[in-house]
């Protein structure tokens, strides 16, 4: 082998830790979040791949990387939004096709809308995936039901991260009893529309904005409601030019009467992913995001 090119590693994904190992690609630390190491591969041809892998102090959750991986195909496969191409994938490296970023846009923004809601048309055999979940270092249940979205998502989503969250002492007693009125009630939000097939964490941290496009990264994808996906679009001061990409999603895919009230019972299970990785600090955002779907459901 006397080249390392983006060809020969689609071929022979299964080399790419050990040609990395004895330095046959030139590897440069990139930001990549708090999670995994990242890195991006120059090749002999002039590509560049975009990796992450464990730290050396903080060993990933076995699987975590193959289930992006997984993620990422089946998002890709839907022929919409652009989505990075799976390079290599173990369980010590995710190599992805590099995307070099930009600044948000208005033109950008409306693309992604209509193609997001192409992306959640393509639909899912049922709510959750075949494959294992994580969000963040955090598994997920992704086992598949065919049963009304409601029941599925609190048994699948919005109880797991509570009881962990209750468990490491994020949460109070009376803020998990009020978390369980919405779970009670959870019937009262809406349930009629089929899976579609969604990013699954998809606050504005997880999209990569080019002047042609946006690109998702980082899903925890599976089977759910589209509108999970908005509602996570409007949290931490919201995505670049929200109102745009909710215009032409909407012109493209109209949304069920309501969907505006429902907006918090869905972000909730992120509020509560937040508590159940990182503690009490949110748990005030857990507490006036349950209010918040009580007043609305």
């Amino acid at each position: 082998m006397d080249t390392v090119d983006l060809a020969y590693l689609r071929t022979h994904p299964q080399h790419l830790t050990t040609l990395l190992t004895h330095q046959r690609i030139r590897e440069t630390p990139v930001p990549g979040g708090d999670i995994c190491a990242a890195s991006r591969l120059t090749l002999d041809d002039g590509a560049s791949l975009f990796t992450k892998s464990a730290r050396e102090s903080s060993p990933l959750p076995a699987g975590l990387l193959l289930s992006e991986a997984a993620g990422l195909r089946w998002l890709r496969e839907a022929g919409t939004v652009a989505v990075p191409e799976v390079i290599a994938a173990d369980e010590q490296i995710l190599a992805l096709e590099w995307v070099e970023p930009g600044a948000p846009g208005p033109a950008a923004a409306e693309r992604f809308g209509r193609e997001l809601a192409g992306l959640h048309a393509a639909g899912a055999p049922a709510f959750g995936a075949p494959w294992p979940g994580f969000i963040g270092r955090l598994p997920q249940d992704n086992t598949e039901r065919r049963q009304p979205w409601p029941a599925w998502f609190a048994a699948h989503r919005l109880e797991p991260h509570l009881r962990t969250s209750a468990e490491r002492g994020a949460l109070s007693a009376s803020d998990v009893a009020l978390v369980r009125k919405v779970l009670a009630t959870i019937d009262r939000y809406g349930g009629d529309e089929p899976p579609a097939r969604i990013h699954g964490d998809l606050w504005p941290g997880n999209l990569l904005w080019t002047p042609e496009r946006v690109w998702l990264i980082d899903p925890a994808a599976h089977g759910g409601h589209r509108e999970t996906d908005l509602a996570t679009l409007a949290l931490f001061g919201g995505a670049p030019h929200l109102d745009r990409v909710l215009a032409a999603y909407r012109e493209a895919w109209p949304l069920a009467d309501g969907w505006e009230v429902r907006v918090p019972v869905h972000q909730l299970h992120l509020m509560l992913v937040h508590t159940a990785l990182f503690g009490a600090g949110w748990r005030d955002a857990v507490v006036a995001t349950a209010t918040e779907a009580l007043r609305g459901g």
